[in-house]
């Protein structure tokens, strides 16, 4: 993170920011039950911290959109408010864009697959994305205990899996800060704990 180039936000992060709220505006994390939004900005400032472009920033803000709120619909609008670079990232961003989903561990393997030639750009919003995710379950884990994997279709076991082997990809494609973060969060999640802070 040092030295890194400052990125000028420009109305385009604002515009970004205005339809993220729109397209998730009644939307929980299904964790914390925050405001959808608050993972949005949480991903987008990692991004940011990591030296990301404006795209990457937009890209983070509207990662879950087709995903959750449209598929190719939404892509198509993406595209047109924001380029064909922020659309793919997106669109590489999305484990699918079926409205009906299919099942959680081979949709999983198949999108781990796709990341594989994926931008790099992907490669650093889905970064932020996982190391926000280990994060917030962290904390979920240390005020509610065990009963907080419930809300994970994967349970305890497909979520650290899922976790590990986005780590493992990761490691191939960059040299992020961000990835000693989720290996460290990781690990805290294998041993059921909140993670040492400053380790």
């Amino acid at each position: 993170m040092e030295n890194t180039p400052t990125v000028k936000l420009t109305e385009r992060f604002e515009q970004a920011l205005v339809l993220a709220n729109q397209i998730h505006a009644i939307q929980k994390r299904k964790d914390s039950g925050a405001p959808y939004m608050a993972h949005l900005l949480g991903v987008a400032a990692l991004v940011l911290e990591d030296g990301g472009s404006e795209d990457e920033a937009i890209a983070a803000l509207l990662h879950d959109s087709a995903e959750d709120h449209g598929g190719e619909e939404i892509l198509k609008t993406i595209e047109d408010k924001f380029g064909e670079k922020v659309a793919q990232i997106v669109r590489e961003c999305s484990d699918t864009l079926e409205q009906e989903k299919p099942p959680w561990k081979p949709r999983k393997q198949a999108h781990l697959k796709l990341l594989e030639n994926a931008l790099p750009e992907t490669i650093r919003v889905m970064m932020a994305d996982k190391v926000y995710n280990a994060r917030t379950l962290l904390y979920g884990l240390e005020s509610n205990g065990d009963q907080v994997w419930r809300n994970f279709k994967g349970g305890r076991e497909g979520t650290i899996w899922y976790f590990r082997e986005m780590y493992a990809l990761f490691s191939k494609r960059s040299s992020s800060f961000m990835l000693r973060e989720l290996a460290r969060l990781i690990s805290a999640l294998e041993e059921g704990e909140e993670a040492p802070i400053g380790q």
